[in-house]
């Protein structure tokens, strides 16, 4: 009878367990890189990110001209707030179909529309490559008239603190105009400087980019742009 040596259990054990090596310094330095760039790539796409959705709200303006004399000044840089008057169109999509082209768009607004007295930025009516600032006076609806240098809205006088004394004196006279209702009348602070609703109507609501917010340069003038609050006379 043929004899078999037992299988050594040590010997067993050695030959079925497997040493792990060690990664090599090459392979490490290769899992160090892959994990720099991908952190490098998502900060970047964060950064860009975040920067869409600044310039989404947020946006810088220089005002250019003395037509906003003595409130805001040329050369003095703003950053104009454009979600405020955020809105939607709600006939957008009606106006792809053939023959409705030219319908009016039917503005909604998220918060407000622009207010008697706010300071917007819009795109000028004749020129959209071209930016303006002037101030709120008339709103959707309203008759706008300028008599012996006052300012009347529906027929009564319009208070506007912001002005200087001299302005009236540079106003002279405008028959009544009266504002549709997809836009308002804006006027420069410097009103004997300023093309405005006066020289070229009304403004559409639809060109109007955000409301003036903060003024950062020069630093003389750096804060908050404050919203004045004109106010009406009793008819």
């Amino acid at each position: 009878m043929a004899l078999s040596a037992a299988p050594d259990e040590n010997s067993s054990r050695c030959s079925t367990e497997q040493v792990e090596s060690k990664p090599s310094a090459q392979d490490s330095a290769r899992s160090f890189s892959r994990e720099m760039l991908r952190e490098i790539l998502e900060t970047l796409l964060f950064t860009l990110l975040i920067f869409f959705l600044v310039r989404s709200v947020i946006q810088n303006f220089k005002v250019e001209g003395s037509s906003m004399e003595p409130n805001l000044h040329t050369g003095q840089y703003i950053m104009v707030n454009r979600l405020v008057y955020f809105h939607l169109d709600l006939d957008l999509f009606r106006r792809w179909l053939p023959g409705t082209e030219s319908a009016s768009p039917q503005l909604a607004y998220l918060f407000h529309l622009p207010r008697r007295g706010d300071i917007v930025v819009f795109e000028y009516p004749r020129d959209t490559s071209r930016d303006f600032i002037k101030r709120v006076i008339g709103l959707p609806g309203e008759t706008v008239e300028i008599r012996a240098g006052q300012v009347l809205i529906d027929g009564a006088a319009l208070h506007e603190p912001y002005l200087p004394a001299s302005a009236r004196s540079q106003m002279g006279n405008m028959g009544p105009v009266q504002v549709p209702q997809d836009a308002v009348f804006v006027m420069g602070d410097n009103r004997g400087n300023s093309s405005d609703s006066r020289n070229w109507g009304s403004l559409p609501l639809n060109r109007i980019v955000g409301q003036a917010w903060f003024t950062y340069w020069p630093r003389d003038y750096w804060g908050l742009i404050p919203h004045a609050e004109p106010s009406l006379a009793a008819p």
